[in-house]
């Protein structure tokens, strides 16, 4: 995989990376600055050259990676034999600079059915820097034309699935869930599988205090004890903003939602 394509697959997958650039080169070296190559907890994609080199550039890479390095760094190495503490020779003779530039994991929302509300709340979190999944089990819901509206700065991963609740065991740990399918077997579906994943982030379910006192019912009689059940929101959206348009109910949602993410931040 090219280096271009794997940063566009690690923020379509919400995982972090470091993208590795020679900046500039003295001398003789395998690779001309502007090399490049892209390093994740377990892969690297491209080369800057192979060697010393690259070894301490992905070590460093991995360290800023567990270390959560929001910050771009710089390196040099020698490519002299007579170096010490080298893991490979390099005697090309020259002098490298490298710059690591984090490529920090975008947090996923993953949108539960993509309905009239689903598809205006999506419309809003499109514009923010996410890993956005849609998923419904209706197939005309993730239409290329129905989503065109869809731009922004968000990664847009849309999944047409017959059980929708499967979609969750693909997010990552930390995402977040709106579940707002048409259909209320669907909903508990959904959040019977959601908390069985205690690593998922927040979730919350569209609907009446009526509906949530019905899942609280089912959800406690299933097996789920009330801590676990307490990690769903329902209802949600501001109580404040009031009207049943899905663009008004969608502002909404979304503002309740980053609201509440802020908070927790």
């Amino acid at each position: 995989m090219h280096w271009s394509q794997a940063v566009t697959a690690l923020r379509a997958s919400g995982r972090a990376g470091v993208l590795v650039s020679i900046l500039s080169v003295r001398g003789h070296a395998p690779r001309e600055a502007g090399a490049k190559m892209v390093v994740a907890s377990d892969a690297t994609w491209g080369s800057i050259g192979g060697g010393n080199l690259e070894y301490v550039a992905t070590q460093r890479a991995r360290t800023m990676l567990a270390e959560a390095s929001r910050d771009a760094e710089t390196l040099v190495d020698r490519l002299n034999e007579k170096e010490r503490g080298k893991q490979a020779q390099q005697c090309c003779g020259g002098e490298v600079t490298v710059i690591l530039e984090p490529l920090p994991a975008l947090p996923t929302v993953a949108i539960l059915g993509v309905g009239h509300v689903g598809l205006e709340v999506a419309r809003i979190l499109a514009r923010l820097e996410v890993c956005l999944v849609l998923v419904d089990s209706r197939a005309e819901m993730l239409d290329a034309d129905r989503l065109a509206p869809l731009e922004g700065a968000a990664s847009i991963t849309a999944k047409h699935l017959v059980m929708p609740e499967s979609a969750l065991d693909e997010l990552p740990a930390g995402a977040e869930i709106l579940v707002m399918t048409h259909d209320h077997a669907e909903d508990y579906a959904i959040l019977d599988a959601a908390l069985r994943r205690p690593e998922l982030g927040w979730i919350g379910l569209i609907g009446s205090s009526v509906k949530w006192g019905n899942f609280q019912r089912r959800l406690l009689d299933g097996g789920f004890s009330a801590a676990d059940v307490a990690r769903i929101t329902c209802p949600i959206g501001l109580p404040d903003i009031a009207g049943k348009e899905p663009a008004v109910i969608a502002v909404s949602v979304a503002a309740d939602f980053l609201r509440r993410r802020s908070a927790r931040s």
